[in-house]
């Protein structure tokens, strides 16, 4: 199969530093040439990658100091449609720009839906363009989207079962906490699992600008404890023995999380996860197999004593069974088919319907931040 994968330009593929939706596009990218396929990237020139690498920008736009995107992606996008006859299958994996440019070619587009999508600001795109087949990383991320929507399938990430290599024993002892500091992450809750738990707590994050004021108030207060140890960003190769050694990663999120890769990347170092119950969580974790799902910081709390007699084995075996490269691309490759075979409850036309304006609360939550759409996954 000819296969187009269409990144973003913000970083390059896999990225040099913080970058989930690359590094996800790269594992994608590889596994399906791994696999056969003739696959071509449009992505950043600094690219990484066995397949054939389209270059649309010099380097990763962040890199080179670009705060606005658009004008680069709308470029990049004239350059795919040129080539769109050299294809088989479009795989988007930019939000929302394609639509209208594509409208003509649903029947080999698809895209996959990395962030969250409760902003009200981009109903009426999804309202209008309802043919674009669309996946979705996992069944609770679709919720807040109108019934209009094309959805294809929901397609788990999946990793390389190399990337975190797995490790029988947890010699250090340690709850980790890994990502960013942020709100709806819930660094305050890992912290006080520790300290109500007696287990020390690592904390590998980075603070982003627009987190700054809640690491200053909130959370930098809170970690001179003996039990708690701040380390800071680390890298890929940092994060197998981190993982890898951990008695459990702490993933106590307060958002309607669309996927969370670490919670695979634990999981594959064969470390349980202690996770509130909130977005994909229970679908990625196996209550009592791969971790523990819990409702309260009570529950949190004693969840730290249970993890320490979960088989470590056990939770990579749930990792092997549904969260690998090879299995994600198995579940693509699959919805590629079912689209060039033209079955109808993939291929859909717009509406009259869709058309008309629809502006109203979604799920009675709160508005939230356009930034917060672009959180990866």
């Amino acid at each position: 199969m000819r296969i187009a994968q269409i990144a973003p330009l913000s970083e390059a593929v896999p990225p040099k530093f913080y970058g989930g939706t690359e590094r996800v596009v790269s594992w994608i990218t590889e596994e399906l040439v791994r696999q056969g396929h003739d696959v071509t990237l449009f992505a950043s020139g600094d690219s990484e990658t066995s397949a054939k690498l389209a270059a649309c920008t010099p380097e990763g736009l962040r890199l080179l100091g670009y705060r606005d995107h658009t004008a680069s992606h709308l470029a990049m996008l004239h350059h795919v449609r040129r080539r769109a006859h050299d294809f088989d299958i479009l795989h988007f994996h930019i939000d929302l720009l394609q639509y209208p440019m594509f409208e003509d070619m649903n029947h080999k587009c698809i895209t996959t839906m990395h962030g969250r999508l409760d902003v009200p600001d981009f109903m009426p795109v999804y309202r209008t363009f309802t043919g674009m087949p669309l996946v979705s990383i996992s069944d609770n991320q679709r919720e807040p989207m109108p019934p209009s929507v094309n959805w294809a399938s929901t397609i788990h990430h999946g990793l390389p079962a190399q990337n975190c290599p797995y490790y029988p024993e947890a010699k250090g002892g340690y709850l980790a906490f890994l990502g960013r500091i942020s709100p709806e992450k819930r660094p305050d809750r890992a912290i006080e699992m520790a300290k109500r738990s007696g287990v020390p707590l690592k904390i590998a994050a980075k603070v982003d600008k627009a987190d700054q004021e809640y690491w200053d108030e909130v959370i930098e207060p809170m970690i001179h404890h003996p039990l708690i140890e701040y380390i800071g960003e680390i890298n890929e190769e940092q994060k197998k023995d981190f993982l890898g050694n951990a008695l459990a990663l702490a993933f106590p999120i307060d958002w309607p999380e669309p996927f969370g890769l670490v919670m695979i990347e634990a999981m594959s170092a064969g470390t349980p996860v202690i996770a509130f119950r909130n977005g994909s969580v229970p679908e990625v974790i196996a209550d009592g197999v791969s971790g523990v799902l819990c409702d309260s910081m009570d529950e949190a709390v004693a969840a730290v004593d249970r993890v320490k007699s979960m088989s470590r084995a056990g939770v990579r075996r749930h990792f092997e069974g549904q969260f690998t490269a090879e299995c994600m691309v198995r579940k693509y490759v699959a919805a590629y088919e079912r689209l060039l075979a033209g079955q109808p409850d993939v291929i859909k036309l717009p509406t009259a319907a869709a058309f008309a304006p629809h502006y109203g609360e979604m799920n009675g939550s709160a508005r939230p931040s356009l930034s917060a759409a672009a959180m990866p996954a």
